[in-house]
């Protein structure tokens, strides 16, 4: 997985944190801890997408344009991550008189993908309130068999 899902998770919480107030791509970058160019760059695909709207000048920067309850870290994860869980590489040769290797990349790639189904339908269960809200009551991680949603799935 790509830290760009990690980075858009962060901003999105920290701007439903934040709600009244914009927050500028330094205020964001020193939350995550990382350059704010990074951070802009995750932005922009976000605000591409409509989960943000920005105000250019001095006094500008990123607000939500959805609620919290909405944005789902599957929508998200999908936007800045989907496919990055299998390898950039697979082990094997299609063409290689070997069975093994011959079919290796296929399998593989079906496994990933199973896994990639998943992650994001997990992910689906869970928004950028429920983060937030468990950021706030300092909970630990969200358990797979479900998450309590305003929607229940």
């Amino acid at each position: 997985m790509n830290s760009e899902f990690t980075i858009a998770v962060h901003c999105l919480v920290f701007l439903s944190m934040r709600s009244e107030c914009m927050a500028n791509s330094e205020d964001l970058s020193q939350s995550v801890g990382t350059h704010p160019a990074r951070v802009r760059k995750v932005l922009s695909v976000l605000r591409k997408h409509g989960y943000l709207t920005t105000k250019e000048g001095a006094h500008g920067g990123y607000l939500l344009s959805r609620p919290s309850e909405e944005i789902k870290l599957g929508e998200v994860y999908r936007l800045v991550a989907g496919g990055s869980l299998g390898p950039s590489w697979c082990s094997g040769e299609s063409g290689s008189p070997c069975k093994v290797s011959s079919n290796m990349q296929g399998v593989m790639g079906a496994i990933y993908d199973g896994g990639e189904e998943a992650l994001s339908a997990y992910f689906d269960r869970i928004s950028i309130l429920d983060v937030m809200q468990s950021i706030e009551r300092g909970e630990g991680p969200f358990p797979m068999e479900g998450v309590s949603t305003k929607e229940k799935i």
